[in-house]
């Protein structure tokens, strides 16, 4: 059985064939953004180490990056105990891990009842993706 293979038997996918998979900057410890993965997706992950996702919105795969040039390099992929979650350790190139232009997806902050942006703004994604 090859590496990846046995790694793939290991994780419990959900009805849809998808597991959760978190990216955190593998320096800062700062959760960038979270998103889903195939079998495909993650096997493509394992053998490039760059991010692959599974879009749910599209329905296709999706490198991270592929637009922007913001690709996350794995540095180190954990698995949660119950085999349903992926957490992956990156080197986010570009500084921008959100379509928004933002460094991360979480940045809006609850505050006294408020979402308050706290955000990094790295890019403006009109000038990216010429959309907002």
């Amino acid at each position: 059985m090859r590496d990846i293979d046995l790694i793939v038997s290991q994780l419990k996918f959900d009805d849809k064939g998808l597991i959760t998979a978190v990216a955190q900057d593998y320096k800062t410890g700062e959760i960038l953004m979270l998103a889903h993965m195939n079998e495909e997706s993650l096997r493509k992950t394992l053998e490039t180490g760059q991010a692959v996702y599974w879009s749910r919105s599209r329905r296709k795969l999706w490198r991270k990056g592929e637009e922007s040039g913001n690709v996350q390099n794995i540095m180190e992929l954990l698995i949660d105990c119950d085999g349903d979650a992926i957490v992956m350790k990156v080197d986010q190139v570009g500084g921008a891990a959100c379509h928004t232009g933002n460094r991360t997806c979480f940045y809006r902050k609850v505050e006294k009842g408020n979402l308050v942006d706290v955000g990094v703004k790295v890019f403006d994604p009109e000038k990216v993706y010429g959309k907002k």
